[in-house]
């Protein structure tokens, strides 16, 4: 794997910078209000305890009009801009700017990973000035995103160092992933999903194994022809590793929620508070709407609240025509992939299971 230089590293900063050195001037809108301006847990007065006992809007996790959002590393930066800038908003964008500079930066890494050097280096470019991501950089409260995606990229650069030279497994960079989950999970919930990225990548990619190999060896188990091949024994025990390391950080989150869920109105998420099959139909819908924007981002928006994406009410309704074309159609490029061992097989199930994360 190629590393990244710092005529790379410079060429994606300046790319940023020019993309968005205009949100410098921009105020706080929208959420900003109520996670930075109304938020008490920003100002040097309240306890620093306070930013681990209260959701993303300074609200007591145990409430029940709490959002469960919890996100105190996050907050944890809003109050050191705080503490240099007090209100300035330039301050908060300037952050935001860095800090997606950062993501670019280690998006490359992980492309050189699956792409030759010049292939990595126009992904990290598309990724740097791809406009669904302007929400992100612009907005405030979008630097959740960002600094979990840091960490969470970070965790999966961690975890491809897991396996030695001798194929044998080299424990610290595994121990080193979970704290960076745990720390991504810590800025935005979405952190935790690199744990199925890493597994997908451990199975397909670093062990080799194919959708055939996987059926293969698991018949000949079956028929008690054979144990199981060292390697896979390695496999499943680093799996049972990321899962147990899940299951632990699901838990710590149920309890600091109070295992109580988010109450939703319908002005905030309608899909979230309708009825079944309208609940299923929409959220299946978002799946398809999301892809689409990954191509064609010309429809983006500032607040996906109300009824910014009407609801799906109808098994008849003409969109659901997308939502079964984008399933069969991931399912046939997964098929596709798993089936082969060749090196463009395995860039394509990363790049396919990243998109979908």
């Amino acid at each position: 794997m190629a590393e990244v230089n710092w005529k790379e590293i410079a060429l994606l900063m300046g790319v940023v910078v020019a993309c968005y050195w205009n949100s410098l001037y921009c105020g706080f809108v929208f959420d900003d209000v109520s996670a930075i301006l109304d938020n008490k847990d920003l100002r040097p007065s309240t306890p620093l305890k306070n930013l681990f006992q209260n959701d993303f809007w300074g609200t007591p996790m145990a409430e029940e009009r709490s959002h469960k959002s919890y996100r105190p590393l996050t907050v944890l930066t809003f109050r050191l801009n705080y503490v240099f800038s007090e209100l300035t908003a330039m301050s908060y964008h300037l952050l935001n700017l860095l800090l997606h500079g950062v993501v670019c930066v280690i998006f490359l890494r992980v492309c050189r990973l699956f792409l030759d050097k010049n292939s990595s280096l126009v992904a990290a470019l598309l990724f740097a000035v791809h406009p669904v991501h302007t929400e992100a950089v612009t907005g405030v409260v979008g630097r959740a995103e960002l600094l979990s995606s840091i960490f969470l990229l970070a965790a999966f650069l961690s975890y491809t160092k897991s396996k030695g030279s001798d194929n044998s497994i080299v424990w610290t960079p595994i121990a080193l992933t979970v704290v960076l989950v745990a720390v991504a999970t810590l800025c935005k919930e979405q952190g935790i999903t690199v744990i199925g990225i890493c597994c997908v990548y451990e199975v397909f990619v670093a062990q080799g194994f194919t959708l055939p190999m996987l059926v293969d060896t698991l018949l000949q188990v079956l028929r008690g022809k054979d144990g199981l091949p060292y390697s896979v024994l390695q496999t499943v025990l680093k799996l049972i590793v990321l899962i147990i390391s899940t299951l632990l950080l699901v838990i710590v989150r149920v309890q600091v929620i109070q295992s109580q869920l988010p109450v939703f109105t319908r002005f905030d998420n309608p899909a979230a508070v309708s009825q079944t099959p309208v609940r299923q139909l929409t959220f299946n819908y978002l799946l398809p709407v999301n892809a689409w924007l990954l191509l064609n981002p010309s429809e983006l928006c500032c607040d996906w609240t109300m009824g910014t994406i009407p609801l799906v009410e109808s098994i008849l309704d003409i969109r659901n025509l997308a939502t079964v074309s984008f399933y069969c159609l991931l399912g046939l490029m997964v098929y596709q992939s798993l089936r082969y061992s060749e090196n463009s097989s395995k860039t394509v199930i990363m790049v396919r299971l990243n998109c979908l994360m």
